[in-house]
């Protein structure tokens, strides 16, 4: 994953806050659900540490789970943006979107998404994206 992305993600999520916690219960830097943390332990990363859902507080464990999810999502469906809006979403929602035509996987358009919620969402991550690309591309040259 492009750490630019990752960046922009605990931006847009938590404003890189470790101790941000919504109101549905996320917690952390890149605000992980309990289901997710489930998911990246047990099918992703076959994890076998012993973490527990409260470990993602940690920002270490936060981001590696975090980092993890993106990924997995990008390799499904190769555009930042869908991955930003399974992130969002969930990719039971996006999946559904694309198999009824609602979003063109191969040419993504962030105002076809359905979800004004997810739009916003998706559109924030992805400047945030373009401001850290500029940024640390500028610095390195």
């Amino acid at each position: 994953m492009d750490e630019n992305f990752i960046y922009a993600v605990i931006r847009t999520e938590s404003n890189f806050n470790p101790d941000a916690e919504s109101d549905a219960g996320a917690v952390g830097l890149m605000q992980i659900m309990n289901i997710a943390f489930v998911e990246v332990r047990d099918n992703l990363m076959d994890d076998t540490r012993g973490l527990t859902y409260t470990d993602m507080t940690q920002p270490e464990y936060n981001i590696e789970y975090g980092t993890c999810l993106l990924a997995y999502l990008y390799g499904q469906y190769h555009s930042y943006e869908l991955t930003a809006a399974a992130y969002h979403a969930g990719i039971t929602t996006v999946n559904g979107w694309i198999a009824d035509g609602v979003i063109d996987e191969n040419n993504v358009v962030v105002e076809d998404i359905p979800s004004e919620t997810t739009q916003h969402y998706v559109n924030k991550v992805m400047r945030a994206y373009k401001a850290y690309s500029n940024l640390y591309s500028e610095e390195y040259q």
